[in-house]
């Protein structure tokens, strides 16, 4: 899922944000969207309109008085799957609550009838104060989204109180929401587990092993995309945390058993794509064991059966991993299918090049309890995760 064959306007306000602006066009363009992109005649004195047509390849729109134009506010208004405001200055939303067109910007925003989402960005007392709060209520009673704004440095110095514009990120995040959900995932709480977990020998040596956790954030970032409400449990990684998710950061493979007992109850989907240790070391020192020449034996025992111990899960769809590096996968995969009574099991390579662990890419068999087996071409994760929750919705429906 993507923002391909998507239409978005990007209305562009005049704040010094506006050079965030810039970074969310190329990045709704990479993703397939036309975009088109409407400056007021304040943000054009921030960043020049052929700064936007660059990025987008595609004309920049700033005037009602256009040649050859005649009712463009009305295309832009009708056409577009979603338009974003960013910035959304304070002058902006107070316009648009009174329901003024005086300019390109605010004269196709009165024509909207689709969803709208703003991204405000003010000084913290502009944004505080109590006539720009009851713009935002009046624009959020007619249906219009909104992403930040957040805490954090302004144009005149620091801040701890919000009027800062969210990143590019994050505002990319919730348009995706907005465009790309899906009915059968509105309402659906989805728990995802990620990454690798560390069973500490002493305070600074551990048993792990290489999992970076992409694979699991791309399926949280996914479902948060196509409307689910998303719990993320996550093992140690240094990946940013997928945007609109709700993280339970865990370090060892007890405290993510403890973790996912406690979230499955309210799951609607289950997704366990964590690769916890399934070793820890019998006993585990207070201080560091000092290094000494020789060997050294560490007698291990095994860690918790997360998935064993969360059954039964009625009512809930729950997908497996099954990670290999030999023949008979797929035998091996279908007898974790029945052992651990999923509805769906992955099953991929460790070994097969771009497929392991610490890549961007994956390529996976997709195994349900009912039909052949999927059998996926090398992939980007985010591709395999949108693959992955294709199957799963048709359980849901």
């Amino acid at each position: 899922m993507s923002f391909a064959g998507r239409h978005v306007v990007l209305g562009v306000s005049g704040g010094i944000a506006c050079y965030k602006s810039c970074t969310l066009a190329r990045r709704l363009t990479e993703d397939g969207a036309a975009v088109d992109v409407v400056l007021t005649a304040s943000a054009a004195e921030f960043v020049r309109p052929v700064t936007f047509e660059a990025l987008t390849g595609r004309p920049v729109f700033t005037s009602l008085w256009e040649r050859d134009r005649a009712l463009v506010h009305i295309g832009l208004a009708k056409d577009p799957d979603l338009v974003i405001v960013a910035p959304a200055t304070a002058n902006l939303l107070a316009r648009a609550a009174m329901g003024l067109a005086d300019d390109l910007l605010t004269a196709l925003l009165l024509a909207r009838a689709g969803p709208v989402l703003a991204a405000p960005a003010m000084n913290d007392a502009m944004y505080a104060h109590p006539a720009t709060r009851a713009n935002l209520k009046t624009l959020a009673g007619r249906g219009w989204h909104f992403v930040g704004p957040e805490v954090g440095p302004l144009a005149e110095g620091p801040s701890d109180r919000p009027g800062r514009m969210s990143e590019p990120d994050a505002i990319f995040a919730a348009a995706a929401r907005l465009v790309l959900q899906r009915v059968p995932w509105l309402g659906k709480t989805v728990v995802v587990t990620a990454g690798p977990t560390r069973e500490h020998l002493d305070p600074v040596r551990v048993v792990t092993n290489p999992s970076t956790g992409r694979m699991g954030f791309a399926l949280a970032e996914a479902a948060y995309a196509r409307g689910a409400d998303v719990v993320l449990v996550a093992g140690p990684s240094e990946l940013p945390l997928p945007l609109g998710v709700t993280v339970h950061r865990v370090e060892t493979t007890a405290e993510m058993q403890r973790a996912t007992q406690a979230l499955v109850k309210r799951a609607d989907v289950l997704v366990m794509a964590a690769a916890p240790a399934d070793y820890r070391p019998a006993e585990s020192a207070a201080t560091k064991r000092p290094r000494s020449d020789g060997a050294l034996t560490v007698a291990l025992e095994a860690t918790p059966d997360i998935l064993g111990s969360l059954a039964p899960r009625k009512g809930c769809v729950t997908v497996g991993f099954a990670l290999e590096t030999g023949g008979d996968g797929v035998a091996k995969a279908r007898k974790k299918l029945q052992d651990k009574a999923l509805d769906f099991v992955i099953l991929n390579d460790a070994l097969e090049p771009g497929a392991g662990f610490e890549v961007t890419t994956n390529r996976v068999t997709i195994i349900g309890k009912a039909g052949a087996p999927i059998e996926l071409p090398l992939l980007a994760k985010r591709d395999v995760a949108d693959k992955i929750l294709d199957a799963v919705e048709q359980a849901l429906t």
